[in-house]
């Protein structure tokens, strides 16, 4: 385990790969850690440098009081590729992390040569639904809410597995603290205007029965970026890498290999 002191946080991060590997970032969800990841890296192809980090508020990472902000979270994802000497990244984002990324590559286009939009938009949702979310949690922690959650990230077929359990508890042990923290730094971004501004190469992906991030948002969102494209999971929710990882894998290799990353 390794972790970075940025200064106001401290990150729990992961490098898998050899050192001069061509750099894949990726960075997770709302309510999840790092090991969201862990169904695709074993289909990636072989030689790549995959980082993974914990962000603030969740994992093993440090956990400071909410609110938090998504400029504070961007910062975050840049001091820790400085630290890492990153440059010409892939950067994976999903729901939040898919905003950090958009953030990330309008601040740091050195760092960030490509990006995969997963399950993500430039807005989520509005300010009086994370307001309510955020009472839900200060009122009766991340339990309470987990259910109504876990209904929104999988599928129906995915919900009557085991596997489930695995994901119900990663949720439910996250700090609560850090969920408010995150819930409150998307309720305050709205990337229209600077996502607009990219031109990078960029793939979204989305699940058709995500209940948090539907395809067409995710679709608006790319389409602000001039040669986009775009991939649909066919069956599954907000986490398609949990319940597709195959095809999930295979979508990302493909993109790597058009933008000359493999």
């Amino acid at each position: 385990m390794l972790i970075a002191d940025l200064g106001d946080v401290r990150l729990h991060y992961r490098v898998d790969g050899p050192e001069d590997g061509a750099p894949v970032v990726f960075a997770n969800s709302l309510g999840t850690d790092m090991r969201l990841w862990d169904p695709i890296l074993p289909l990636l192809p072989e030689g790549l440098r995959l980082i993974r980090y914990d962000k603030r508020g969740h994992g093993l990472s440090t956990c400071p009081p909410a609110p938090y902000t998504m400029g504070a979270l961007v910062t975050d994802a840049e001091k820790l590729l400085d630290h890492l000497n990153v440059r010409d990244c892939v950067f994976v984002g999903l729901s939040i992390g898919g905003m950090i990324a958009q953030g990330l590559a309008v601040k740091r286009l050195d760092m960030v040569r490509a990006m995969v939009l997963s399950n993500t938009g430039a807005r989520i949702g509005n300010k009086d639904m994370w307001d309510e979310r955020i009472a839900g949690v200060r009122a009766g922690g991340i339990g309470a809410l987990a259910d109504a959650i876990i209904d929104r990230w999988f599928s129906r077929r995915f919900r009557e597995t085991p596997e489930l359990e695995l994901w119900r508890n990663m949720l439910t042990r996250q700090e609560d603290e850090g969920y408010m923290g995150c819930s409150a730094a998307i309720s305050g971004t709205d990337f229209y205007t600077t996502t607009a501004s990219l031109r990078l190469p960029t793939l979204g992906i989305a699940g058709t029965e995500d209940g948090s991030t539907p395809p067409d948002l995710v679709r608006e969102t790319i389409d602000l970026i001039p040669g986009s494209r775009m991939h649909i999971i066919r069956g599954t929710g907000h986490l398609p890498c949990v319940e597709q990882p195959r095809e999930y894998a295979d979508t990302l290799t493909a993109f790597l290999r058009e933008v000359g990353h493999v």
